[in-house]
């Protein structure tokens, strides 16, 4: 699959090598460059700064079926890109008769409406090869089935980032419809990772040795980093039972579990001083029928401003979603 990126022109990027994990094998897109970046006192390199991926927001997650089986060229690719950002920045919110939900916001809240797209890629999973996510297994299925049947039963049923709790890494790490700025910090033997969405931040130890014991778990697991030339490779394990967490490419409604034993293995490479290539691993075999990558880039983006969520105080779609269900069951 290609992965080059073209924003008014291109950057080439390619397969670097083939990272492991401790279950299953999986190749993940790695950038290469000769850019020198800063080094920091305790020899990091610098990566300090605001970083975006909103122009990745217009690639779909999955590819098309027009690339199955062969390899779009890169003029295929920006046409693809530009014709999905185009659709979804003249379309027009006609009013809530006409609407199939309770509405949305304008385009022009959104992030990705003030933001140039970025041809990147045809799809933003690499491996499988396909470009396909995996299927479900038979377990997570039944799971998502719950959640469907049930999510509004209590509160504690409710998917984990309504309820103000955590997106996890995919819904921290992914483009999404707005809030994509990330603010990464670094301190001796450490990156933090703060995301405006929930205000959530992410403290990796870098070069801490082992893990938490296997009896601690967390949800956003347990992070441990270490750098490879200028790319930062991040392994998560120890993660908590989440029964209802959003995660791309979930089919239908309801969202699919994360269970313990997962494992996930991030990849920041720098490109250049304005770049950074991200790739994402899962492998989380209780999930997914076999681990699965995205791969998408970061831009440095020092105009962007990170305000308060305040999620929580403002979550007052939980009490009117649940009092909704409880008028529901007496009809």
């Amino acid at each position: 699959m290609m992965i080059n990126s073209i924003q008014l022109k291109l950057t080439p990027t390619k397969i670097l090598s083939q990272l492991v994990f401790a279950v299953a094998c999986c190749s993940s897109a790695v950038a290469q460059s000769d850019w020198t970046p800063n080094i920091l006192a305790d020899g990091q390199p610098d990566i300090g700064g605001m970083w975006n991926n909103v122009g990745a927001t217009a690639t779909p997650l999955e590819l098309p079926e027009q690339f199955q089986g062969r390899e779009p060229s890169q003029e295929e690719i920006v046409e693809l890109i530009s014709t999905r950002d185009e659709a979804r920045k003249s379309d027009t919110w006609t009013g809530f008769e006409n609407s199939s939900g309770v509405g949305a916001y304008e385009n022009y809240w959104f992030d990705w409406y003030w933001s140039d797209a970025v041809a990147d890629a045809p799809a933003l999973i690499v491996e499988p090869r396909n470009g396909r996510r995996p299927a479900l297994t038979e377990k997570a299925k039944a799971i998502v089935a719950f959640n469907v049947e049930h999510e509004h039963d209590s509160a504690g049923n409710v998917e984990s980032g309504d309820r103000c709790l955590s997106r996890g890494v995919f819904g921290m790490m992914m483009p999404t419809a707005y809030n994509n700025g990330k603010l990464i910090v670094q301190a001796p033997g450490y990156v933090v990772i703060h995301s405006e969405m929930i205000h959530n931040a992410r403290i990796i130890p870098i070069d801490a040795g082992p893990h938490l014991h296997e009896n601690i778990s967390q949800v956003e697991g347990d992070p441990r980093g270490h750098w490879r030339g200028n790319t930062l490779y991040v392994e998560s394990t120890n993660f908590d039972y989440v029964g209802n967490m959003r995660a791309p490419g979930t089919p239908g409604p309801g969202n699919a579990p994360q269970h313990p034993g997962r494992k996930m293995l991030e990849t920041f490479a720098i490109v250049d001083e304005n770049t950074l290539r991200y790739t994402l691993t899962v492998d989380d075999p209780q999930t997914y029928s076999e681990p699965w990558t995205v791969a998408f880039p970061y831009a440095r983006d020092s105009e962007y401003t990170q305000y308060e969520y305040a999620c929580h105080e403002g979550n007052y779609a939980m009490q009117s979603r649940l009092s909704g269900a409880r008028v529901q069951e007496k009809d």
